[in-house]
């Protein structure tokens, strides 16, 4: 098979196209045929050297994506040749050929494409727990939304309209406003506009729940949130946040709770009923995700540099 590979750590020229052996399925595996890949952040990261990576070199990268059985699991019949899947969590995605565990396959409704699949399943599984277990968001909810023109951010501007919330998206540019916008939410700011853009659509009560995947910014999440409300903590893009004094929490009955979507999918079962809920919503137009670009897997090199020029408004897809 061929995949993108890298030896050493660096910027996106690290990355090319070259043969591997064809992966071989250990017990409780099966053999996915690559189709569309979801290019994330964290990709970047493992890239720079900035992430743990197992294994030696030469490695591959890549976490979720969507594609076709090529080879069953022995004695297992609910994923039999052909069948469509996606998955969310499986290393080593940027390839023609991927292993990928059974309990973390998530079988593809025909109406739903590996495009759709591969730039929707981790993001989008992560907006739908920050709405649901983070923090259950009611109808008429003041929400802040940090990064909101990111991949998680239009998503979870989305469903909470969808849960109708009212939503302020915060943002770092006048044209990734325009996309909060677009997405969906009430209201877009700059970050030096946060607190009274807040008090402007909360009537001056403050958020119900500001969603924080900054870090830096947690300072100013928790001011913007109403006396009783909660922030979620998601996040760190901006680098680790400020020591919170718990005297604050106390003083205002605030809530500061984090979140990690690997401590929430904790079975197939409940992987696959969270996929389908978000399928649901694409089927009923409630959730559309934006793909920003797509690539083939063999210009990953050039993917990954327009992901890092932080002109990407929504989701990079490398297709097959």
């Amino acid at each position: 098979m061929h995949a993108l590979l890298f030896e050493k750590f660096g910027g996106p020229e690290v990355l090319h196209w070259g043969e591997q052996a064809d992966p071989i399925p250990a017990p409780g595996q099966a053999l996915v045929r690559m189709r569309s890949v979801g290019l994330n952040f964290a990709d970047v990261y493992r890239r720079n050297g900035n992430y743990h990576l197992s294994g030696t070199a030469p490695w591959i990268l890549g976490y979720e994506g969507a594609g076709v059985i090529e080879q069953s699991a022995a004695g297992d019949s609910l994923f039999p040749v052909g069948t469509r899947v996606g998955f969310a969590d499986m290393p080593h995605a940027n390839a023609e050929l991927v292993a990928v565990d059974l309990d973390k396959l998530i079988p593809l409704p025909e109406d739903i494409t590996f495009d759709t699949a591969a730039a929707i399943l981790l993001q989008g599984l992560t907006a739908q727990y920050l709405v649901t277990d983070s923090y259950r968001v009611h109808h008429g909810d003041v929400a802040v939304v940090h990064a909101a023109a990111g991949g998680v951010g239009q998503l979870l501007v989305q469903m909470l309209k969808a849960l109708g919330a009212s939503v302020l998206g915060v943002a770092s540019s006048t044209t990734k406003r325009a996309a909060v916008l677009a997405a969906g939410a009430d209201a877009a700011c700059g970050y030096d506009d946060l607190l009274a853009q807040t008090q402007q659509l909360s009537a001056g009560r403050g958020a119900d729940v500001v969603y924080d995947s900054v870090g830096r910014t947690l300072g100013d999440s928790l001011a913007a949130a109403r006396i009783g409300g909660t922030v979620v903590f998601y996040g760190m893009a901006a680098g680790d946040p400020d020591p919170v004094d718990p005297r604050l929490l106390m003083d205002r009955s605030l809530t500061l709770t984090g979140g990690d979507l690997w401590n929430v999918l904790i079975s197939a079962s409940i992987r696959r009923e969270r996929a389908a809920a978000l399928f649901a919503q694409i089927r009923s137009g409630q959730l559309q995700p934006n793909i920003a670009a797509r690539f083939p897997l063999s210009d990953g090199a050039k993917a990954h540099a327009y992901l890092e020029s932080r002109e990407a408004i929504g989701k990079v897809l490398l297709t097959l």
